[in-house]
């Protein structure tokens, strides 16, 4: 179930290289799940520009987005106090219930948003999360500080070492033991990476270019081993067992 309704910009900041964050008010009841997205109306253009949620409230939606076009250049223009009509409720999101005592949680950049809510729902539950975010270099890292606040074993991975260790999230997964799930959220080469090393059972989240983002064009369909699905309403998460890359 999804809805469509007006946001009013609470906050529109820059947090680090190209990435800002945006806080909306507005009606929260459909988002029900971590993982799921909204999909944003901006004057100007055709398709609405789909963004994770990074966390939410009975009030207010948290999101994070990176400059890598024009659609989300124009985001950044953006004032506190504008309304934006947003579809909210879409995608299948994370199953929490599946993390385990340890869970591992895998954000590559703009990977990293949906994370924060679902390390929080962990918590909740009892779990001790274990938080990997990638990025390319130090004037990219966001959000280390947020997730050490909610209590998360936190390690930061930069491809040219200038902070945390120097790498990819695959050079501290291959030194880490114990965890009981994983959770991925990145780029595609980040996903493969880590399907090829992780250990045990866990879930990806897929990025893919949507039309409605709710089902109806199908425009965003991909292959797996049982059936077809669409990114946007079967996904954006999927189990690993179920992957075809």
């Amino acid at each position: 179930m999804y809805k469509r309704d007006k946001y009013k910009i609470r906050e529109n900041t820059n947090i680090a290289k190209s990435v800002y964050k945006m806080i909306l008010e507005g009606d929260t009841q459909y988002i029900i799940r971590p993982g799921q997205f909204i999909n944003i109306e901006l004057d100007g253009f055709y398709l609405r520009r789909p963004i994770s949620v990074c966390d939410y409230d009975d009030k207010t939606i948290t999101i994070i987005y990176k400059v890598l076009g024009e659609g989300t250049e124009k985001m950044t223009t953006l004032k506190v106090g504008e309304t934006l009509d947003i579809l909210t409720g879409l995608g299948n999101g994370f199953n929490a219930k599946k993390g385990g005592e340890r869970p591992l949680l895998i954000g590559g950049g703009v990977g990293t948003p949906p994370m924060y809510n679902l390390c929080k729902v962990l918590i909740e539950q009892g779990a001790k999360p274990v938080v990997l975010l990638g990025f390319g270099s130090k004037d990219e890292v966001f959000y280390e500080e947020e997730f050490k606040k909610l209590g998360a074993e936190v390690y930061i991975s930069t491809v040219d070492g200038s902070y945390g260790t120097k790498g990819f999230v695959t050079d501290i997964i291959k030194n880490l033991e114990g965890y009981t799930y994983y959770y991925a959220c990145g780029p595609m080469n980040m996903l493969k990476a880590v399907y090829d090393i992780a250990e045990g059972d866990g879930e990806f989240s897929f990025e893919e270019r949507m039309g409605c983002g709710f089902g109806a064009c199908m425009g965003c369909t991909c292959k797996t081993k049982y059936v077809n699905k669409r990114i946007c309403k079967d996904g954006p998460v999927m189990r690993k067992e179920e992957i075809v890359w």
